[in-house]
């Protein structure tokens, strides 16, 4: 399924070959957590961005308006109007986000709603019941996300336990692809490595779970308040004893520059609410770094976003334009801005891949990491 085409360094360049269409490596995946990007972005606006695959998240759409519906429905790529790949989040990360309203035990997580407050359980055989139902493309195994910082005796506890629960998803998964009444019979399943911010407890994790051959490997527990540089650092642990001939996907992660240096430490796959959440709130990513939409030196700025820049927004729009929605609370404001990030991100691996392709990635890597994460504002 994952056919490896050409390395430089760490880095990879490879075709992600599934049942719902082929995904170019390394790439971004654009977050529609409830079926919808935020920001008015359709499926159909996706598709003249350069997005390559969609993800939705399992604990909110189990919420509302619940996998039945949706199964119904044919599954998300009919529901949404999307023909492409789609990755669904097992809802782990949300249920253990609820620190004052879950419960964890050996077979689940109890849980209260965020809506209402109802009492809910998910364990693994309900997240890939869930998912199943969902028809993704790409299926998450359930698993503790664990805070950083967080006491070595109890991360090493939670690590078993996600062990035990991965076990428990391939047995469900395997039983739920062989059904007559299962939508996507071809859905594929990540394992998710954890182990905090310790070294040995995450390469005894991604061993472990090496040998269970799972479609592929993601790295959690990541991106939640640690520095890069110990972000980076347990990449340049953990990544050289995932598969190499399996996809590598590093989650909810990140900036432009967080994203590159991953990818030249072996990362092949990315996801993050930061392009749309950002946008939402002005904030936009150009070629030249971060610029803030609604400084008042834009205000009279005709020039678009990026001037280099092909997305909607920036062949159609000024600075000074977008900039008058914002303090005129109008919603086109935050779509116009979704669409040039979302724009933006897809774009990056895009040239990611061809640096790779003609050998020239950590140059470009070197260049674009410091000119990414700084501020473009004049």
């Amino acid at each position: 399924m994952f056919e490896l085409k050409k390395t430089e360094g760490l880095a990879r360049r490879g075709i992600f070959h599934t049942v719902h269409g082929d995904i170019e490596t390394p790439f971004f995946m654009n977050v529609g957590t409830a079926a919808a990007i935020k920001g008015a972005v359709s499926s159909i606006d996706l598709k003249s961005i350069k997005t390559q695959v969609e993800l939705c998240n399992t604990y909110h759409l189990h919420l509302r308006p619940g996998e039945d519906v949706i199964y119904q429905m044919g599954g998300l790529q009919k529901f949404m109007n999307w023909q492409k790949p789609v990755l669904t989040d097992s809802g782990g990360f949300q249920v253990f986000s609820l620190s004052k309203l879950r419960k964890i035990k050996e077979e689940g997580v109890y849980f209260a709603s965020h809506i209402d407050g109802k009492r809910l359980f998910i364990g693994p055989e309900e997240s890939m019941q869930i998912q199943s139902k969902l028809a993704s493309t790409i299926a998450m195994a359930f698993d503790e996300c664990i805070e950083n910082p967080a006491p070595v005796d109890y991360v090493q506890r939670s690590v078993e336990r996600t062990t035990r629960w991965l076990k428990r998803c391939i047995a469900e998964m395997r039983r739920l692809n062989s059904l007559d009444e299962t939508i996507n019979k071809n859905q594929l399943l990540f394992a998710i490595n954890q182990g905090g911010t310790y070294d040995d407890i995450r390469i005894e994790h991604m061993k472990e779970i090496a040998d269970m051959d799972l479609d592929g490997y993601a790295i959690g527990g990541l991106a939640v308040g640690e520095p890069a540089e110990v972000m980076y650092h347990i990449l340049d642990v953990v990544v050289p004893y995932a598969p190499a001939e399996k996809p590598r996907y590093l989650m909810g992660v990140g900036t432009p520059s967080n994203i590159i240096e991953a990818v030249r430490r072996g990362v092949d796959m990315f996801d993050c609410v930061m392009p749309s959440r950002n946008a939402r709130h002005s904030t936009v990513f150009t070629r030249k770094g971060i610029l803030h939409i609604k400084n008042e030196v834009y205000k009279t700025d005709a020039r678009p976003i990026d001037p280099e820049c092909g997305c909607p927004a920036c062949r159609n729009h000024s600075r000074a334009y977008i900039r008058h929605l914002f303090k005129a609370d109008e919603q086109l404001a935050g779509r116009l801005c979704v669409l040039h990030n979302l724009y933006f991100y897809n774009e990056l691996m895009e040239k990611i891949r061809n640096a790779i392709d003609s050998g020239c990635f950590n140059e470009f890597a070197d260049k674009y990491s410091v000119i990414l994460a700084q501020s473009a504002d004049e």
